[in-house]
């Protein structure tokens, strides 16, 4: 009985191996890899899309649909590689080859529109999920409606969308985070911060939402940093955007006394802070 991963993996580690060498032979790599069944060709999709840098997914994939154009596999493989290496323009039109092969579903859509999103085309993105029939009802598809609902600035529509999102996922974090980003532009101060609570306690590692939940709470007039899990520089880090937000709301001497405590707490020379602080004392000496 063959052992389809193990020979993937092994052929994934004499590719690997072989980059230390000048001049790799890629055709001869190419040849290689035509040897490999069907199956262990998925498995090494998997791992150029998982784990390899995003470049080096982009040639493969390149390559690999060159020789078997008819694969859409490996189309969707050059599609979500250009767009992990944020080459957006270039992902929008591989995206754009999938959808029109007679083989793509709508998920394939919606990762479509996700790529017109990043290359900031949120018209035809929007055009795009309109096209998608309602019943298709995913995760990605409702946090995509509540982003272009929220660039509109329809904001009972985000929210709903939103929420729908919410319950469509084990992994909230992330679109709690957004959401309670979309309460902060809007002037729900109270409502982002609960929601960035939220996201906290989804997965406490997600900087993003704690910087924002300081962001929600300096609106306010809340100087107190949240208690939330955090590194002795995430600390320095929030206490200067904390500062930030007290200079924003007119508060400067409490935002300047908070950029010092962040300079303080920061375990090496904390820059941004020290610049921050600086401008705002020649300032008040002007």
């Amino acid at each position: 009985m063959r052992h389809p991963f193990i020979v993937t993996l092994c052929v994934t580690e004499a590719f690997a191996l072989s980059g230390c060498e000048q001049g790799i032979d890629t055709e001869a790599v190419d040849r290689e890899f035509q040897g490999v069944n069907v199956i262990d060709g998925t498995n090494l999709n998997e791992v150029m899309l998982s784990v390899s840098d995003p470049n080096e997914a982009v040639a493969y994939f390149q390559r690999a649909s060159s020789a078997e154009p008819d694969r859409i596999d490996l189309a969707r493989g050059l599609a979500l590689s250009l767009i992990r290496a944020k080459r957006h323009t270039e992902g929008v039109a591989a995206w754009a080859r999938v959808v029109d092969n007679d083989a793509s579903t709508n998920d394939d859509r919606v990762e479509l529109a996700d790529a017109l999103i990043r290359n900031n085309e949120w018209d035809r993105a929007e055009t795009v999920l309109n096209a998608i029939p309602p019943t298709h009802e995913t995760f990605k598809r409702y946090r995509l409606e509540a982003m272009i609902a929220d660039s509109k600035q329809q904001w009972d529509k985000a929210d709903s969308f939103y929420e729908t999102a919410v319950g469509l996922t084990t992994t909230p974090a992330s679109v709690m985070n957004n959401w309670g980003f979309s309460k902060l532009t809007r002037g729900d101060y109270s409502g982002a911060e609960r929601l960035f609570t939220e996201a906290i306690r989804n997965d406490d590692s997600l900087f993003t939402a704690k910087n924002n939940l300081v962001l929600a709470r300096g609106a306010q007039g809340n100087y107190v940093l949240p208690v939330v899990p955090m590194t002795q520089i995430e600390r320095a880090e929030l206490l200067h955007t904390m500062g930030l937000a007290a200079v924003k709301r007119g508060d400067v001497v409490t935002g300047q006394g908070l950029m010092r405590e962040a300079i303080d707490t920061h375990p090496q020379h904390f820059e941004a802070a020290a610049r921050s602080l600086k401008a705002l004392e020649s300032n008040v000496v002007n």
